[in-house]
């Protein structure tokens, strides 16, 4: 008896899976609020430079630009009316006294601590520091699930993340907010790491990917609740603990959750293992089909798993043979190039002159059509065909900006979100394409392993938007064809459609081997080619 056979013995789609799905989703929904914060916490109001103290009281007048527009960043050493000589009157300096910022609705941390001009960078080193902590976590807390087991990182990494969300709204200093913020970021990815693996264990094989796009709904509802949020609170700090809060309460509901049947098995707690099995066909109604497994049935059907738990494995068996070498480094480049232009576009919303709010709706709005459309195509088409499609489309869109001039705004706003569309539904195939590509000995390092490559890539995004300062179209054309890159690698990774999850190395390279034999012939055209027709003489003509 396999381990889909048990599930399916218990209960695969019954009240339980509504329960879990829901409660593993909602803090989904209030992780899109920390990812996308900073549209909302870090938006640059325009400014120019405060008058020295001593200026007179009639309007200071600003130095203008190559553009024509005012210098956000200098002001003139002295009054325009000073009698002076004319090679020095147009002298100008930086902004001494600090900015006087245009607020209209909102204040933010680039107007609290002055991230303008020559500190700007400080912004984009903000949105970096988070993505860092989401990298540092996918590596640390990936370890730690194999040791001491999903349910533990989740429920810990609940808890830190409403506490350090929290300290990040009282944050005195820049400096301090951006430590918070990494623990945000560490926190946010061992709750996307266990909840990708604990998501897809209590359903059939038939639908794991239709619960994996469920879940994703809920982050795209979450981009749905920011911008309400954002327009309703308009201090930061307030918008800051608001999003945090609920994650503490995340925490005390997640003791509900069970612990991975397949870890427990694997970690040799099958007790608990059969325990837990028996629970949860209680609660779907079938007790008695629980009360039948006994922990002789259990561990005599999954002798393989348990003998599994003997073996070692680490980072190096992602590279052991070649399948996996050729699944690792394509899933990687899939990955960090998902991460890389996601972030370019969907942390760029200010840049295209629309209303924040509007715009940010319209970016969650597209997410609701991408990912069923994706839930459509890896369902009939398959995993590699719509990864590699949907990646591909987006580093064209991504590339088309270069070409459609600024004034074009409704056009640039289209190909941004259909892009961001595109990525959103590689992200939701990604997380399920993962899980199933690796063997189950090494499924949560794997796992580990992707997302660290989509963190750097998201981590790198704000940092490659500084190049704009050198040519404007610089990084785009990066963002464009790291895109295109990645859509080419998942093309050549195994189809896992309809497929049962590997539990042993040997079993991936199974399948490669399956996928390489030549399909069988049908019947008829065997026969025809056993049997060949002989031409027919031809008769005597009539006479």
């Amino acid at each position: 008896m396999t381990f889909a056979e048990l599930v399916d013995r218990v209960g695969s789609k019954g009240p339980f899976q509504l329960l879990h799905t829901v409660l593993l989703g909602l803090p989904i929904l209030g992780m899109a609020n920390h990812n996308l914060l900073q549209i909302f916490t870090a938006p640059t109001p325009a400014h120019h430079c405060r008058p020295p103290p001593n200026a007179s009281a009639g309007p200071w007048v600003l130095p203008t630009g190559l553009n024509g527009k005012p210098e956000t960043c200098l002001r003139f050493v002295y009054p325009p009316n000073a009698s002076l000589p004319n090679d020095t009157r147009g002298a100008t300096e930086p902004c001494l006294d600090g900015w006087i910022y245009n607020i209209v609705d909102r204040d933010s941390i680039v107007t609290e601590w002055d991230l303008v001009c020559s500190s700007s960078k400080l912004k984009e080193m903000a949105q970096s520091v988070f993505m860092a902590g989401i990298l540092v976590g996918g590596l640390v807390l990936g370890a730690l699930s194999d040791r001491f087991g999903r349910k533990p990182i989740l429920i810990s990494s609940y808890l830190l993340l409403g506490a350090s969300g929290s300290g990040a709204a009282f944050s005195p200093t820049f400096s301090i907010y951006a430590v918070f913020r990494f623990l945000c970021g560490f926190s946010i990815s061992g709750i996307s790491l266990s909840t990708a693996i604990l998501n897809v264990e209590w359903v059939s094989t038939r639908f794991r990917a239709i619960k994996s796009i469920a879940v994703g709904f809920f982050y795209t509802f979450g981009q749905f609740v920011l911008p309400g949020l954002a327009y309703a609170i308009p201090q930061w700090r307030w918008l800051q603990l608001t999003v945090s809060v609920p994650f503490l309460t995340f925490f005390l509901l997640s003791w509900w959750l069970p612990e991975s049947i397949r870890w427990m098995v694997l970690s040799g707690k099958s007790s608990k293992a059969l325990k837990t099995l028996r629970q949860v066909a209680a609660f779907n109604g079938k007790k008695e089909e629980g009360e039948k497994l006994s922990l002789e049935e259990l561990k005599l059907n999954l002798q393989k798993e348990i003998s599994l738990a003997k073996a070692r494995h680490g980072i190096a068996d992602l590279f052991r043979t070649p399948v996996l070498r050729r699944v690792t480094l394509c899933l990687s480049l899939a990955w960090f190039a998902t991460g890389f232009a996601y972030y370019s576009l969907a942390m760029g919303v200010e840049e295209f002159g629309v209303n924040l709010y509007l715009l940010q709706l319209i970016f969650g709005g597209v997410d609701v059509p991408a990912k069923f459309i994706t839930m459509l195509s890896i369902s009939y088409l398959g995993r590699h065909i719509t990864e590699g499609v949907v990646l591909l489309l987006a580093g064209g869109c991504i590339l088309a900006l270069i070409f459609v001039p600024l004034d074009l705004m409704t056009l640039r706003t289209v190909l941004a979100v259909f892009g961001k569309g595109c990525l959103s539904g590689s992200f939701s195939c990604l997380f399920l394409y993962t899980s199933e590509l690796y063997p189950t000995v090494i499924r949560q390092t794997g796992m580990g392993a992707s997302n660290l490559w989509a963190r750097v890539g998201s981590m790198t995004a704000p940092l490659v938007k500084i190049t704009g300062e050198l040519q404007p179209f610089i990084p785009n054309i990066i963002f464009g064809t790291i895109a295109l890159l990645g859509g080419s690698a998942a093309l050549f990774l195994p189809e896992t459609l309809n497929r049962a999850l590997p539990e042993t190395i040997e079993d991936i390279e199974t399948w490669s081997l399956r996928a390489k034999e030549p399909k069988p012939e049908p019947e008829a055209e065997k026969s025809s080619q056993r049997i060949p027709l002989q031409p027919c003489e031809p008769g005597p003509g009539p006479s």
